[in-house]
Order: C-alpha cells, then sequence, then structure tokens
C-alpha cells in the first residue's frame, strides 16, 4: 500500500507539472507573459525538465520576468541534466558564453552536451558542431562536415551553404565542384543569401 501511494503521489506530481507547463505555453501564446513565467516557475520547481527548459528562456530573453544570464543558466543546467535536448544546446551556448572556469573546461563541458543534444536531433547543435569544428584552433573536417551535413538533411539552410564551401574547398572531402553547385542551389532555393552570391560568383 505504501508503494502504490508512493507512485500515485509522483503521478500526481508529475501531471501537476505537466498541466502548469501548458497553461504556461498557453498563456505566452496569448500573450499573457508574466502568467506564463509563473507557471512555467512552478512546474519547474517541482522538477519539470521541459518548464525548466521555458523557465530558462523566460529568463534569457525576459519574458514574464527580468532578464538574467545566471538563473537562465541555471535552470538550462537543470533541465539539461535530466537529458531535455534543446536546454543542452542551450546550457551548453550559455556555457561558452557567459559560464565561471577556465575556457578549456567549459569548452570540453559544452561540446559534450552539444554532442548529445545533436545526437538528438537538435538541428541548431549538429549545425553549432559543424562549424566549431571546421573552425576551431584544431580544425576536424571530415567531423565537422558529418554535422554540417546532419543539420543541412533537417533543412537548416545555412549549413547546406556550408557544406557548398566544403566541397568546393576539399574541406573533409574530396573536391567536387559540381557536387558544391548542387549544395548552393538547394540552399539558395531555401532563400539563403550566401549561397546566391556565391552561385552567382
Amino acid at each position: 500500500l505504501e508503494e502504490a501511494a508512493f507512485q500515485l503521489q509522483q503521478i500526481f506530481r508529475i501531471d501537476i507539472s505537466i498541466a502548469l507547463n501548458i497553461l504556461g505555453v498557453e498563456s505566452m501564446r496569448a500573450g499573457h507573459c508574466r502568467v506564463a513565467f509563473t507557471c512555467f516557475k512552478l512546474a519547474a520547481d517541482r522538477g519539470y525538465s521541459k518548464a525548466q527548459f521555458n523557465v530558462g528562456l523566460c529568463y534569457e530573453h525576459g519574458r514574464g520576468t527580468e532578464k538574467d544570464l545566471e538563473k537562465a543558466g541555471w535552470y538550462y543546467c537543470q533541465a539539461a541534466s535530466s537529458h531535455h535536448p534543446m536546454a543542452q544546446y542551450h546550457y551548453a551556448r550559455h556555457l561558452l558564453q557567459h559560464g565561471p572556469g577556465s575556457l578549456r573546461h567549459r569548452q570540453h563541458k559544452a561540446l559534450a552536451l552539444l554532442e548529445q543534444a545533436a545526437g538528438a536531433g537538435v538541428t541548431e547543435a549538429q549545425a553549432y558542431l559543424g562549424v566549431f569544428y571546421m573552425r576551431g584552433l584544431q580544425p576536424q573536417e571530415k567531423r565537422g562536415l558529418k554535422y554540417l551535413l546532419q543539420a543541412a538533411n533537417s533543412g537548416d539552410a545555412q549549413s547546406r551553404y556550408h557544406v557548398g564551401v566544403c566541397y568546393e574547398q576539399g574541406l573533409g572531402v574530396q573536391q567536387n565542384l559540381a557536387e558544391a553547385l548542387r549544395h548552393y542551389r538547394q540552399s539558395a532555393a531555401a532563400g539563403n543569401r550566401q549561397a546566391r552570391e556565391r552561385l552567382q560568383a
């Protein structure tokens, strides 16, 4: 009976958190940012990762509350530790831009989070890693191209443009101008200005 009561409490706690988070999303859509933030915060403080991520967004962008990057980072960290992929991406970006400690340590931790987010299909993380590995202090072009292709195949026009650059310049792949043109055309068709300019050049 004790176990059953405990399970019911857990279900009730989770259901309340889900309901509060949904109410927060609907309030945000209706333009009631303060109400949304309050709902997100109540659910986040119950340990619900989706709400923790939403509280992080509110603090990062000053929606429904004062802008506070330190608090945004804290909530992103909480959600990321529960394997929330978008929170992993946002916390990684936070670590690289605002985090405490040495750059090397922050970069190592951020890369691990970005790899997890990219593996979960977060296009932004794939694109970020692609560019990072291409332009880092110690470029890993094949690895960078792998992530750029993942992001491009998820519909990211900027990553598609970068894949074209890789084929044009032979970065991480054998130089192939026909393949570069194909990627530039796809990127341009998706509205990428750099790709249009490259095709004209």
